[in-house]
């Protein structure tokens, strides 16, 4: 699976969110650093090329929707993610939350619960 760039992400979480969407339809969604109606077209045809996005054509119009998956792209994005920054170490991203006060004691029993549970 192809990295994204940060617009590119964006406009991938806002079609997995609309589920099928005009390029007018996506714009109206970004409510920070707007582009141009042609930039964002521009975006998506490259969504297209790599294959996260397809499309129906309507006359000269076309209507995307998300050939991949959000849980699809989740899954490659933190395991290249835990590959990049953590050597490929849960322990060192669960490590990493617990230092930073991201997680709590209690959730990590939920952790600890679920991992038990599925063994």
């Amino acid at each position: 699976m192809e990295k994204l760039t940060n617009k590119e992400e964006e406009i991938m979480h806002i079609l997995w969110k609309l589920e099928k969407a005009f390029v007018k339809d996506v714009l109206a969604e970004i409510t920070e650093d707007k582009p141009h109606y042609n930039t964002l077209s521009t975006i998506i045809r490259n969504l297209e090329e790599k294959g996260y996005v397809g499309y129906q054509a309507f006359g000269k119009t076309h209507r995307y929707y998300p050939i991949i998956q959000k849980e699809d792209y989740r899954k490659s994005f933190m395991t290249m993610a835990i590959d990049n920054y953590f050597n490929n170490s849960y322990k060192n991203v669960v490590s990493f939350f617990a230092k930073e006060e991201k997680i709590s004691v209690e959730e990590l029993k939920d952790i600890i619960a679920l991992i038990e549970k599925n063994k």
